[in-house]
């Protein structure tokens, strides 16, 4: 009741929040109506419904839901998010495909609607999103829910067990969870999960873009033996730290490729703002021309292209306490990583990554930059790194197979 009570006065501010956020990010004006409950004509067929909040998730969803149409040929997928960036990644790759919407706000009308309108057979929702309302929900309709590519961290189960009375009934509900490791498994299992299953990580089946890698690779022949330095997915804050800590790097080609689209403007005045000659990707520049320093990766989707660019790559979100981004991407382009000190939510990966010889974890910004730099000046240990890396990448594949059984198990019991 208090959480219901919560939603009521929350939704108001909520919904001023996205039309705020919509100044910066004009996707949050559109679609407006989905967040509470509102979609058009009902879906027909049967449906597999997948909830991925953005665009890291969504990613990792990719895999997943290419098995499941392979598996389930006379079903119709629903894809649901929450960010327009995630929304977008999931309309590119299957909006041909697939129905694609926002999730609504977690209260009973609004959740209601969109299970009146959907109508799943089952629903997948990735990682960490659990919300009580909708846990119910399925739970009262006979819907079975799996938790895919579940993670919890030390800090987010501290959190949901000092709300265990919210939480822990919804977290009993679901009827499968896929964990990616056995810490997150033992972790859930302690919050009240059942039906937990060690199915590893779905980032790590998904492959790096062939086509995007080997356009990558050309560009790199074209800079005449210059050396690459890649900042992956950096966030705010972030590229001001990796520049001034850059600064006297010597010849080196920086690539900036920030984790958000609304950011791209303000990170190329940041780089202007220093006196760096900058290129950027979206206007076609080409960083090959003498004296570019700095080439801004502001575009979607090319993230293969950058791997394929890059010596050795630095891992945003890791330099400031934002939970680290996805390593395992680098590992699968056989590019040698180095992070930041924060890297909690990979935190897994990282230490797999760094044990496998694939990765250096460094303990400030700094640090990470002289360790990077090291590593552009010896041919021989980027080469080792590398191929440690894709060793890792390899070794670790196989979670949709596991995933994908959950699932079908589940429709198997329902019908």
């Amino acid at each position: 009741m208090a959480y219901r009570l919560a939603w009521a006065f929350a939704l108001p501010a909520a919904l001023i929040r996205i039309w705020w956020r919509g100044g910066r990010e004009p996707g949050y004006r559109r679609h407006v109506a989905e967040r509470l409950g509102r979609y058009g004509p009902m879906q027909d067929g049967r449906v597999v419904w997948l909830h991925a909040v953005s665009v890291g998730e969504a990613r990792a969803a990719f895999p997943l839901i290419d098995a499941l149409r392979a598996a389930l040929p006379d079903h119709v997928f629903r894809l649901t998010c929450t960010t327009p960036a995630g929304r977008d990644t999931l309309a590119e790759r299957y909006g041909d495909v697939a129905r694609i919407s926002y999730l609504p706000y977690d209260t009973p009308s609004l959740v209601h609607r969109f299970l009146d309108h959907a109508h799943p057979e089952i629903g997948i929702i990735m990682e960490t999103e659990i919300w009580p309302t909708l846990v119910t929900a399925c739970k009262a309709r006979d819907i079975p829910l799996v938790l895919a590519n579940a993670r919890m961290s030390r800090a987010s189960a501290r959190a949901y067990a000092r709300a265990a009375s919210l939480t822990g009934p919804a977290i009993a509900a679901l009827d499968a969870v896929c964990a990616q490791s056995r810490a997150d498994a033992r972790r859930l299992r302690c919050l009240g999960a059942e039906g937990v299953v060690v199915a590893g990580n779905l980032k790590f089946d998904v492959l790096p873009d062939r086509a995007q890698r080997e356009a990558g690779r050309a560009l790199r022949a074209r800079l005449a033996g210059r050396q690459v330095l890649l900042a992956a997915s950096t966030r705010e804050g972030e590229e001001a730290m990796l520049l001034d800590a850059l600064s006297g790097a010597g010849q080196a080609l920086v690539v900036i490729v920030p984790r958000h689209r609304q950011r791209f403007d303000e990170v190329a005045r940041l780089i202007a703002a220093t006196g760096r000659r900058l290129a950027r990707r979206s206007r076609g520049d080409d960083p090959a021309v003498p004296g570019v320093q700095v080439y801004l990766g502001d575009t979607l989707g090319e993230m293969a292209f950058h791997y394929g660019l890059a010596d050795v790559a630095l891992i945003g979100g890791s330099f400031r306490p934002l939970g680290g981004q996805n390593l395992i991407e680098a590992c699968a382009a056989g590019v040698p990583v180095v992070t930041g000190p924060h890297m909690f939510n990979f935190a897994d990966a990282t230490r797999q990554a760094v044990r496998a010889g694939a990765a250096i974890q460094a303990a400030s910004t700094e640090e990470a930059v002289v360790r990077a730099q090291a590593l552009l000046a010896d041919p021989e240990a980027r080469k080792i790194m590398g191929e440690a890396g894709a060793v890792f990448a390899a070794r670790h594949r196989g979670a949709t197979a596991r995933h994908v059984e959950a699932c079908l198990r589940l429709l198997r019991a329902r019908v």
